[in-house]
């Protein structure tokens, strides 16, 4: 892969005239305008058992009179527009409804606590909010403190609510209802503004971390080298939206790719996982490295029932796979469980395990196509590229440059520049490598001074 190129990626492109560039072109648009039209794009299994299917055709128009909706309430380039939802059909087509208006798209988790949610949404003077009844009662308290928020449209999926909308409010249902489904994509440069999505929190603060809209060509590249995705495909990524494996991976990649995808409302349910693989004939599957060690705990009485054989590929994110749940889980669906890692900051997979690669169990993997790592000291000289003097432990550093890497702290600048020193993207973990250039994980900086 020495010869790789990202200009050669970005030519693979559907770009819009004048050589500009939008997401949801890119992942919707595309596929619509093309023979690939009446290909289903969205498998939905909802937690009550519904299910329901949409082709690119379908989500092309969904996400047109959502684009009008927002025109209508007066969004503009650049304003933020955020989610808060569950994984419901609605959420993936607002999302891209925002995107193709140039506004930039904020998903927060369903789960995120009111108080967070609040925080999110103020700070970064939202100025719409797409949400569900039970969640629109969770955040009510905090309403009058979102001074910029101007619009709150509440999406009912067709099961008016007990309680009645608030005056204020928009019906998602009765808005779509009035929209139009033409809209000609707002032409958005690629260096503009399209995800906000906030970091865990776990080491630092949660922060706002900004991605451009030129992230789509290593959300496709990765979804090709790393995932191994082709157009045959039945794809799953477990992640939720509101984190920026759901969005890169759950949404972006698979759709930029022309691949169908399942999305699964529930949380962890060893008994639903299996049978939604069996039943959809899943072939790739994303997934959280500790979801595989929960499955492997849960025992045999879930597995036992269900057939995962049209699983080909089971990639693991979130952290190194215990080597016990490595091996349990290459036996249970016969193919190798595959690490990949990455960060909010870096917007796309950035190492993993090659497909077909007989990688080390318990190694990160190695650099992806395209993407420079290094080991350095504690005073940002190089100690070694991966496979030069292996076993050395030191800082993770990425050359900076990939399209992925995000743009910015939400109204940060500072710590943003402290994730740069010399040249590198710190990342804040600590690794070391092997002869061949894999990559371990060893643990957390421990001290985060100049990591913001």
């Amino acid at each position: 892969m020495s010869d790789f190129q990202w200009g050669d990626e970005f030519e693979e492109l559907a770009w819009l005239p004048g050589r500009r560039l939008n997401m949801a072109h890119e992942a919707i648009d595309r596929h619509a305008n093309s023979r690939l039209r009446d290909k289903v794009a969205l498998i939905w299994e909802g937690r009550s058992g519904r299910r329901e299917t949409y082709t690119f055709g379908q989500l092309k128009r969904l996400t047109n009179r959502f684009a009008n909706v927002l025109m209508s309430l007066g969004i503009q380039r650049g304003d933020r527009v955020f989610t808060y939802m569950e994984r419901v059909p609605e959420l993936y087509v607002a999302v891209f409804g925002i995107l193709k208006v140039g506004a930039i798209a904020a998903p927060l988790f369903s789960a995120l606590d009111p108080e967070s949610a609040k925080d999110r949404l103020r700070e970064t003077g939202a100025k719409v909010l797409v949400t569900q009844p039970e969640l629109r009662r969770r955040i009510s308290e905090h309403i009058p403190e979102l001074w910029d928020l101007q619009h709150i449209v509440v999406v009912e999926r067709g099961d008016p609510d007990s309680a009645p909308l608030d005056m204020a409010d928009l019906s998602y249902e009765e808005e779509m209802g009035k929209a139009g489904s033409d809209f000609d994509v707002v032409p958005t440069s690629q260096y503009d503004h399209a995800l906000l999505h906030y970091t865990s929190g776990a080491t630092a603060a949660p922060r706002g971390v900004l991605h451009c809209h030129q992230a789509v060509a290593p959300h496709r590249a990765t979804g090709k080298s790393v995932l191994d995705l082709n157009g045959d495909d039945v794809y799953w990524c477990t992640a939720d939206p509101g984190w920026a494996t759901g969005a890169a991976y759950g949404m972006l990649a698979p759709w930029a790719l022309g691949v169908t995808q399942l999305v699964y409302e529930g949380g962890f349910d060893p008994a639903g996982w299996y049978a939604a693989i069996q039943r959809h004939r899943v072939t790739v599957w994303y997934t959280a490295s500790s979801a595989i060690e929960m499955l492997m705990n849960a025992g045999e009485e879930f597995y036992s029932r269900s057939d995962v054989g049209s699983l080909r590929q089971v990639c693991t994110v979130g952290g190194p796979i215990a080597k016990e749940a490595d091996a349990w889980g290459s036996r249970a669906f016969g193919t190798p469980i595959r690490n990949t890692w990455w960060q909010t900051e870096t917007g796309a997979i950035l190492i993993a395990h090659p497909p077909g690669s007989d990688a080390p169990p318990g190694s990160m993997g190695r650099a992806t196509p395209g993407v420079e790592v290094a080991i350095l000291d504690d005073d940002y000289r190089v100690i070694e590229p991966p496979g030069v003097a292996p076993g050395t432990e030191g800082l993770l550093a990425i050359r900076p440059g990939w399209p992925a890497m995000f743009r910015g702290y939400w109204e940060d600048t500072e710590s943003y520049n402290a994730r740069f020193r010399k040249g590198w993207y710190i990342t804040g973990d600590r690794a070391r490598s092997d002869e061949r250039g894999y990559l371990f994980f060893t643990g957390r900086a421990s001290d985060e001074r100049d990591l913001g």
